[in-house]
């Protein structure tokens, strides 16, 4: 099973457009406060339309938490400071949990740092000009990688 994992949120839409992912692909959503909104705002109930119930949603107040509650995760994290595109790794089939960052400032270096062998990016052209996609369009591409090399389980 994918998991898909958000470490500090900051925009309500995101959130909701990604819990709408999530749930038409069948993967976990955590989430990693302190979030920049409440779970209950109706801009993220309304990107997320009538799918919330389909969804398995996890909370977390912490990084650390998230860690001590998932021991068994294989974390890879998305950032436009990595050297391996996301298309190059081999993902395992089993608690694979691809991390995400806030919106306005990414992953912490420091976490980044620790785990540089798991770190993946999108490819994209000059990153002066255009430093990062949307994230809820970096989720749906990194998700889909994921499910394509795992011969899409579970869906038609």
């Amino acid at each position: 099973m994918l998991h898909v994992v958000l470490l500090e949120p900051e925009i309500p839409q995101n959130t909701g457009n990604i819990a709408r992912t999530c749930a038409a692909t069948g993967s976990v959503l955590h989430l990693i406060g302190p979030m920049g909104f409440s779970i209950d705002e109706k801009h993220v109930k309304r990107a997320g339309l009538d799918y919330w119930e389909l969804l398995d949603l996890r909370y977390y107040d912490s990084y650390e938490e998230f860690l001590s509650k998932n021991p068994e995760a294989t974390i890879y994290y998305a950032t436009t400071k990595a050297e391996k595109a996301h298309s190059e790794m081999v993902y395992p089939e089993e608690n694979c949990y691809i991390m995400f960052g806030k919106e306005t400032a990414g992953i912490p270096k420091n976490i980044l740092n620790e785990n540089k062998e798991t770190c993946i990016r999108i490819p994209m052209v000059d990153l002066e000009k255009a430093r990062s996609l949307n994230l809820s369009n970096s989720v749906a591409i990194v998700v889909y990688e994921v499910l394509r090399q795992y011969n899409y389980p579970n869906m038609r």
